[in-house]
């Protein structure tokens, strides 16, 4: 919010009366006709600005008065250039001629003058009749204008392109590559003048230019680069500047063949930039001297009998080939290593983006990339350079047949297990696998080993990379990773605290006190704990699933359940679980989903402690347990005997209460011959009498100590189990019957201790007497709690007149109507051999929902 001063000012531009505004216009002009502007001035054209940007209405100036602000872009104060850009931008121009009136004047082009004409150009017109002015400045000789003129163009230019690609013509292509050539290699080889700062020796011998000269010091043997030094620039050599910054963009927009190369080419590109600028002022020079001469040969003639795209490319590949070898100089200053990194990475891709338009130059080219790799694959702090070297070798190592195996060791092995904690390398790591995902699974097939190390960038910085990861992880999830990437997923807080504690170990040694105030540093640096944490900081799969001593594990960081890194890893994981489980499905076979069936009932114990984490999980393993039986019913029968040992237990009801409520359902609903014809009575008499002995359990006595009372839904879910489970073995119908008659009446004596609420206790009971009813006949109660197939899949019909909403579905014979969120059903109609016929209206109640909406049961009521 504004504070009140401000309000107020905003308030006053935006209530100024016409009249006054004209009056502040020409006291404003004859402020601008004067020959030097003072701080009044300034002060008026900021409250010009506020008044013009306070209103949502676009203003129109006066003719005179904009002539002026449009002269004052070239005024040589930069102050007064972004106040006039700024009260321009926020004018109408006067009939479309205020932008040709600012190409004619292209000479004394700035950067705020060319973004003000960007802002006015509304057309691709437009755009293309200021490309053909400023191509037309580059076709200039230098006497024909200032000097700095031409050092905005091509920033400009590159803008134009990236907003609208097409509004070049192919000779205006042309005319671009040639400058770009003649920039990029032809450039002067001697020092611009430098700012004289007089005196007595000031004299032509002073002013007589001197070689251009490396970043070690010795004097350049070659043609100049930007990573060349001098006193002074000439303006050739700041255009050489200019025409690197823009050549990658140039090659990728204008050098393709095909649309289809552009594309392919723009998706293989990283968007690494110059991470740092070079300032070319006139103080900045290298101290020691020596002579180093480049490698580069000179161009040969044959170079300029080539079209000029060819030639541009050509040219475009020696520039690089000589800033890979500047790079190898010593720098003597921090700021010029920080250049040789930059304009590394651009050098690669460049190179790469060539090699993609002419596959010839690989052979040339990677010779210079191999020796490059090996030169900075041991130093960490060239990390982002080696990651366009591994874009190189991804798209063209198939083709020179190189063995990429160190590459991406490199880069899948050493970066994330020794920077982990750089945000910047992270970032840029993830968005070059997931721009390159399908060509990593084509050529790269030991990628999905390293899903142990990869993430480790989550592990540390969840809330930035949970979106990378989302869609990474598919690509790791296969038949012969998946048992261990689940564990891993599970773990991910735990990987989160050791990586925390690997990092304070480095920074705080043991002999400070501070070092030592947590246990659970100590039990990392304990060399009998040392085994669980290397399996968790592990860099490559296969070593093992999991772990033997987990529990030990979470004991060890039980402080490290309220550390903010640990907490925002636990909140990513659900989410990465239902990637996970969502892929699994499309590529498992029925043993591995019984596999990870067994894993989820093992590890819904087996969770670091953080409450909402495992409450978390629990309810995440349960949409998925149900997910899976329902497209694989035959897991229950095959996994029955550990399905029933979880269920058995009383006291998951009580500590996995969500889980434990859906294995239940998940055994009475497909523990039936309808689902698996080896499901046999005795299996079904044993799941039986493990849910009888919990329920009778939990309902006659109070829960433990520490404990709430188990929800209604865990009840009724176990009663309705039972009952399904007595329809298919009616042997068994008289047991569960009893059971029912008696909870009616116990709980008619008043309050009972495993149910603390009144409405819960009589949700449940009259959900008992539902089932006592059904089961009091057989042969309904089995196609009630166990309808066919093609009950269970009805077809449904919407009313769209109607205001409530009700859903309509057939069955057999008869058709009902259910208002949503309800289970008031009401049989509507028939159906026979001469299509629905409505009847009168027969209201049904049945709280068990659609499953209960069969023809007998309906029938008969």
């Amino acid at each position: 919010m504004y504070s009140h001063a401000s309000e107020s000012l905003i308030k006053q531009a935006r209530e100024i009366q016409e009249s006054e505004l004209q009056k502040f216009y020409s006291r404003l002009m004859k402020m601008l006709q004067g020959k030097e502007l003072g701080h009044d001035t300034v002060d008026s054209l900021q409250r010009l600005h506020l008044i013009l940007s306070a209103t949502k209405y676009t203003r129109t100036l006066p003719l005179e008065l904009q002539k002026r602000f449009v002269a004052l872009l070239s005024s040589p104060a930069e102050q007064h250039q972004v106040l006039s850009a700024a009260v321009l931008r926020e004018t109408l121009p006067l009939t479309g001629q205020e932008l040709n009136y600012n190409q004619d004047n292209l000479g004394q082009l700035n950067s705020h003058a060319a973004g003000l004409l960007l802002s006015q150009a509304v057309s691709r017109g437009d755009l293309s009749s200021l490309c053909t002015q400023l191509l037309r400045n580059l076709e200039s000789r230098p006497s024909e204008g200032p000097t700095h003129s031409l050092m905005h163009t091509l920033p400009v230019l590159n803008s134009v392109l990236t907003h609208s690609p097409e509004c070049l013509s192919e000779d205006q292509m042309t005319l671009v590559s040639k400058k770009l050539v003649d920039w990029l290699r032809y450039a002067s080889v001697m020092q611009g003048v430098g700012t004289s700062s007089g005196g007595f020796f000031t004299g032509p011998r002073s002013r007589q230019p001197v070689p251009i000269a490396e970043l070690d010091g010795s004097v350049s043997g070659d043609f100049f680069t930007v990573l060349c030094v001098g006193q002074g620039f000439t303006e050739d050599q700041w255009m050489n500047v200019y025409s690197f910054s823009m050549l990658r963009h140039w090659l990728l927009t204008y050098h393709s063949s095909c649309s289809t190369t552009v594309d392919a080419a723009n998706r293989l590109q990283l968007s690494l930039s110059l991470s740092h600028s070079h300032s070319f002022s006139n103080d900045d020079r290298s101290e020691v001297d020596g002579s180093v001469v480049s490698m580069v040969s000179a161009t040969s003639s044959s170079s300029r009998l080539l079209p000029p795209k060819e030639r541009l490319r050509e040219k475009a590949f020696q520039y690089c080939q000589r800033l890979i070898e500047q790079s190898d100089r010593k720098a003597h200053k921090k700021t010029d290593t920080e250049l040789q990194k930059a304009c590394l990475v651009e050098a690669v891709c460049i190179l790469d983006c060539v090699c993609v338009e002419d596959a010839s130059l690989v052979y040339r080219t990677f010779p210079c990339i191999k020796a490059l790799f090996g030169r900075l694959s041991s130093e960490l702090s060239y990390a982002r350079v080696l990651l366009p070297i591994a874009q190189f070798y991804l798209n063209h190592g198939e083709i020179a047949a190189v063995d990429c195996e160190n590459v991406w060791k490199v880069v899948f092995g050493r970066f994330p297990t020794e920077l982990f904690n750089d945000p910047f390398l992270a970032h840029e790591l993830l968005r070059f696998l997931r721009l390159n995902l399908e060509s990593i699974e084509l050529r790269v097939p030991q990628y999905t080993r390293y899903f142990p190390n990869l993430l480790k960038f989550l592990a540390w910085d969840s809330p930035a990379m949970v979106d990378d990861f989302v869609d990474l992880l598919p690509s790791m999830v296969t038949t012969g990773t998946a048992v261990e990437l689940l564990h891993t997923l599970l773990d991910l807080p735990c990987l989160s605290a050791t990586l925390v504690l690997q990092h304070r170990s480095t920074c705080l040694p043991i002999s400070e006190p501070v070092g030592r105030n947590f246990v659970s540093l100590d039990a990392f640096r304990n060399p009998s704990f040392r085994g669980l944490f290397l399996f968790l900081l592990r860099t490559e799969a296969g070593s093992g699933d999991t772990m033997d001593r987990l529990s030990t594990l979470h004991e060890l960081l039980v402080e490290a359940a309220d550390w903010p890194r640990v907490t925002q890893c636990a909140r990513t994981v659900p989410v990465l679980l239902h990637v996970f489980f969502n892929t699994i499905v499309t590529i498992a076979d029925e043993k591995l989903l019984a596999h990870l069936i067994l894993v989820m009932l093992e590890r819904s114990s087996l969770l670091l402690n953080i409450p909402a984490y495992i409450k978390e999980i629990h309810r995440v393993f349960s949409c998925h347990l149900l997910r899976l039986c329902k497209l694989h019913p035959s897991l229950v029968v095959n996994q029955s005997h550990e399905l029933l040992e979880f269920a058995g237990s009383t006291a998951n009801v009580y500590s996995k209460e969500e889980l434990f409520t859906h294995v239940v359902w998940v055994l009475g609903e497909y523990l039936s011959v309808s689902c698996d014809s080896r499901c046999s009575v005795s299996l079904i008499t044993s799941c039986f009498e493990a849910l009888e002995a919990v329920l009778f359990e939990i309902t006659s006595s109070a829960p433990p100590t520490g404990t709430v009372c188990p929800a209604p839904k865990v009840i009724n879910t176990l009663m309705s189990a039972l009952a399904k489970l007595a329809s298919r073995s009616h042997d068994l119908i008289p047991r569960v019957s009893l059971f029912l008659s008696k909870l009616r009446t116990v709980t008619r004596s008043g309050s009972v201790a495993w149910c603390s609420d009144e409405e819960d206790l009589v949700a449940i009971v009259t959900r008992g007497e539902e089932l006592w009813s059904l089961l009091k006949a057989p042969g309904v109660a089995q196609s009630v709690l166990t309808p066919p197939p093609h009950v269970i899949a009805p077809q449904w019909h919407r009313d769209t007149n109607e205001m409530s909403a009700y859903s309509y579905y057939m069955r057999p014979g008869i058709v009902m109507q259910q208002e949503e969120a309800s289970t008031h059903c009401t049989i509507v109609g028939s159906v026979g051999s001469k299509g629905f016929i409505p009847t009168p209206t027969l209201p049904v109640e049945c709280s068990l929902g659609s499953k209960c909406l069969s023809v007998r049961q309906h029938q008969q009521q």
